[in-house]
């Protein structure tokens, strides 16, 4: 559903009437959750200006900012839900490391039952393995190390999370990061280990018998009404602690307001209240730490906010004086620029009166967001030489080993890469500067791809992972039977690199 448009254009005809109307101070929570779906409103109603929500999205157009998605959510109400084409309303998208937040929430939840215990030592929680490097420091390591990320073991952060890279090499991922060495007293240091948080995931599997996955279904997943969910697991069924999870952006509101009602929901107190408070705050007062359990927390900003963060750009940010959620989700981009123009709307704590001019104006601009950009095109001479040729590859950090592009007329093509051991199904091109998007691509997550000359030798091809924060751009510039690539892609998960190829064709 494209609640953005209903309730604005609603409020353009409504303007000051009761129904686009909802004062903050009501409290809105003890009559209405949004398990079953969000009420929508006006910004205005709820203290938010509707012509500076509008100058975000003309931010966003103008310096074409690779977002995907944008939610905000005040007083427990959808003021705003905009998406970005190709990525569309009811499409999941991947957290990234917004899922360690979700992950640590479920081990409150796992305290709160008593199947945990926030002090426990790992050695309590795997008592059934053999831990090799064991010594009197890595028996105090417990589950609220893992939580603030100051476990001390020798996990490394750096060159694209190294540990991380060599715990997924391995063939028992618990295994291997139980088994790592002690670097630092536990709780003295903290360092950024997503590993860690897969072990997390390890000891809720091992303290509930269910996956992170299966248990978040039971216990807050259904709860809160988030039915579309998708998260991988390792070769011994333990849910990806670190990342990976799928939600739809409206779905991560959910999240992002349960924690701004210190983990209860409706009747419920899904997460205890007391770790709930914890979790949002600095756990290691030292070298201006920000990490709570599992969650960001900047006391010191005005007004003062929280956050689960993710690479690429994906946010739940909570700002509970203002009563504010608000998710993006992208492929690469600042949150913040755009972040300015939200905090500079929230005008009031009181409704203010309706805009007519700016809401229409919002509203356009909403849809402006979600539609296709206009055709135009382009086609080399050199289309015709280089059509249905299989060009082989030299070695490349994506293990792309050929290509085909197959020119059929001026408006699509069609493109098919064989990856490592998998072929890829073939995949049609926008040449006319419209995406094409197929619901086939990596992981089960659709894809838009398009291209266009440049000259009459090279030719940019894109290939945007919708859902995910993967862009990836190939320029091919052809020479006879060779093709010189350069290869980069815009979150930098793999390095920018050239390489050639050549057909045999």
């Amino acid at each position: 559903m494209q609640y953005s448009m209903r309730f604005v254009a609603a409020c353009v005809l409504c303007v000051g009437a009761i129904a686009c109307a909802s004062p903050r101070g009501a409290v809105a929570q003890e009559t209405y959750w949004p398990t079953q779906g969000w009420r929508a409103s006006s910004p205005e109603a709820q203290g938010m200006d509707s012509g500076l929500l509008a100058d975000a999205l003309d931010y966003v157009r103008d310096h074409q900012t690779p977002i995907h998605s944008l939610t905000i959510v005040r007083d427990g109400h959808v003021v705003l839900d905009a998406y970005f084409w190709p990525f569309q309303d009811g499409q999941v998208h991947d957290l990234a490391s917004v899922t360690k937040s979700v992950t640590s929430t479920l081990a409150g939840i796992a305290i709160g039952r008593h199947e945990l215990d926030l002090r426990q030592p790992l050695t309590s929680v795997f008592d059934r393995r053999r831990i090799a490097n064991l010594d009197e420091r890595k028996e105090r390591v417990t589950i609220e190390h893992l939580l603030t990320m100051t476990s001390g073991l020798d996990c490394d952060a750096s060159r694209g999370e190294i540990t991380l890279s060599r715990m997924r090499e391995s063939a028992d991922w618990t295994q291997f990061m139980l088994d790592l060495p002690m670097r630092d007293e536990p709780g003295s240091h903290f360092e950024y280990c997503s590993g860690g948080m897969h072990l997390l995931s390890a000891a809720i599997t091992n303290a509930t018998g269910l996956s992170a996955l299966d248990f978040a279904r039971r216990e807050l997943f259904d709860p809160l009404g988030i039915g579309n969910a998708a998260w991988p697991a390792d070769g011994q069924g333990v849910s990806h602690g670190w990342g990976d999870l799928r939600l739809e952006p409206l779905d991560m509101a959910k999240l992002g307001y349960l924690w701004l009602n210190n983990g209860r929901w409706e009747d419920r107190q899904l997460v205890p209240e007391a770790w709930m408070r914890a979790a949002v705050q600095p756990q290691l007062a030292r070298n201006g730490h920000r990490y709570g359990y599992g969650l960001w927390a900047y006391p010191s900003r005005q007004p003062p906010l929280f956050e689960a963060e993710g690479r690429g750009g994906q946010r739940i940010s909570v700002t509970p004086e203002k009563n504010v959620v608000v998710v993006f989700t992208g492929g690469t981009f600042e949150p913040g620029d755009i972040g300015s123009f939200i905090l500079r709307a929230i005008k009031s704590d009181q409704p203010l009166p309706e805009n007519a001019s700016a809401a229409a104006r919002l509203a356009t601009a909403v849809g402006d967001a979600a539609t296709p950009p206009h055709p135009v095109s382009f086609m080399s001479p050199l289309a015709s030489t280089v059509s249905g040729k299989r060009y082989t590859l030299a070695e490349n950090p994506l293990d792309l080993k050929s290509f085909v592009l197959t020119f059929s007329g001026a408006e699509a093509a069609q493109v098919q890469l064989e990856l490592g051991d998998r072929s890829d199904p073939p995949k049609p091109v926008g040449l006319d500067g419209v995406p094409r998007v197929s619901s086939d691509g990596n992981s089960g997550l659709p894809v838009a791809v398009s291209g266009r000359w440049e000259s009459e030798s090279t030719f940019l091809l894109e290939y945007n992972e919708i859902g995910n924060i993967n862009t990836y751009r190939f320029r091919l510039r052809f020479s006879g039977d060779e093709v010189e690539v350069q290869l980069s892609e815009r979150s930098r998960v793999i390095p920018t690199a050239r390489f050639r190829g050549t057909s045999a064709d």
